[in-house]
């Protein structure tokens, strides 16, 4: 899977890193030729709803507000919540990803059955994995703070999800906030009723559908990514911040094209796989929530922003239900 992997991590849950103080992350979009970076742009615009993270969904008396998020820590979220506040006190419930219940739920699972981080039977990553492979994780992992014996009991995706946060960051991962849970935050402190999109285990649902040669491959992808780790951070963040998340898609697409033994039909067949598993199939399932919801008052919803665009994106499934959108300023 390569790079797409690594996409991969950085969309399931939002586990891509937050940029610390201390991070010194460039942006890899600012540094291409003007026309390669044009091409992507356009490619980023050829899907329904490309740009923007604020949107208002209406069909008659019904109303959705979506913002589109970030999930960690970023300074710039400040005037972005300040613009949205007002919508989740006047909302009757306000969705999310993975409300207060679902974390809960989601933290009892894991006490429960530990297997599902972490390898409890069989031989360990230091044991499936080739030498030289090993030996660049575990080089990995210690600059993370997180020592071998431990780097070599974790499930492979959640060593992925690990790799995908650079160095710099891990001392803010203790408590991240983000956007989702600032708007979780105020939502309660608005007494609003905060509920989940999907069942609480839904992320053990996509890692169960790719093989383990998959989860494998996804620990060789992001290490081949690991000089840049912060560089690829902060385009992310920087595009997001931009309206341009799908951009980011599209990048990570035009990236893969150039990769040794991949023809563009390839990677543009693993991406459509990628989309499908990490993206449509959740944007759909989400539809029926949100206009349940719609129909008993005003709705917030907030979820990455990647879940916005696209043929299968959330807005344009609503459109497709009859809503009308209106892009909000933020």
């Amino acid at each position: 899977m390569r790079l797409l992997s690594t996409l991969a991590a950085l969309l399931l849950a939002g586990l891509a890193g937050p940029l610390h103080a201390d991070c010194a992350g460039t942006n890899l979009l600012a540094e291409m030729p003007a026309e390669r970076r044009a091409a992507i742009t356009a490619a980023a615009d050829a899907v329904p709803f490309a740009r923007g993270n604020y949107w208002r969904a209406t069909r008659g008396d019904e109303v959705i507000t979506l913002i589109g998020t970030y999930h960690f820590d970023d300074p710039r979220h400040a005037p972005t919540l300040q613009a949205v506040t007002p919508a989740i006190r006047a909302a009757t419930t306000v969705l999310v990803e993975a409300g207060p219940e679902e974390e809960k739920a989601l933290q009892a699972l894991v006490a429960r059955d530990p297997s599902r981080m972490v390898i409890t039977t069989g031989p360990t990553l230091n044991q499936q994995l080739p030498p030289e492979v090993w030996a660049q994780l575990r080089a990995a992992m210690e600059l993370r703070g997180i020592p071998a014996f431990m780097a070599g009991k974790m499930q492979p995706w959640y060593v992925t999800v690990m790799l995908s946060i650079p160095p710099c960051a891990m001392a803010r991962m203790q408590d991240p906030k983000g956007l989702d849970g600032m708007v979780i935050d105020a939502a309660r402190a608005a007494s609003v009723p905060v509920r989940g999109l999907e069942p609480f285990d839904t992320v053990f649902g996509i890692f169960d559908a790719m093989t383990h040669e998959e989860m494998v491959a996804m620990i060789q992808s992001t290490l081949a990514l690991e000089d840049r780790s912060e560089d690829y951070s902060a385009t992310l963040a920087d595009s997001y911040f931009a309206g341009e998340s799908r951009v980011i898609w599209e990048y990570m697409r035009d990236v893969s094209y150039g990769l040794p033994g991949y023809t563009p039909e390839m990677v543009d067949a693993e991406f459509a796989r990628l989309e499908e598993l990490l993206m449509n199939r959740r944007n759909q399932s989400w539809i029926p929530v949100l206009t349940a919801a719609a129909a008993d008052g005003p709705v917030f919803a907030a979820f990455g922003a990647l879940h916005l665009s696209g043929e299968q994106g959330v807005l344009n499934l609503l459109q497709q239900e009859g809503f009308t959108l209106e892009a909000l300023p933020l």
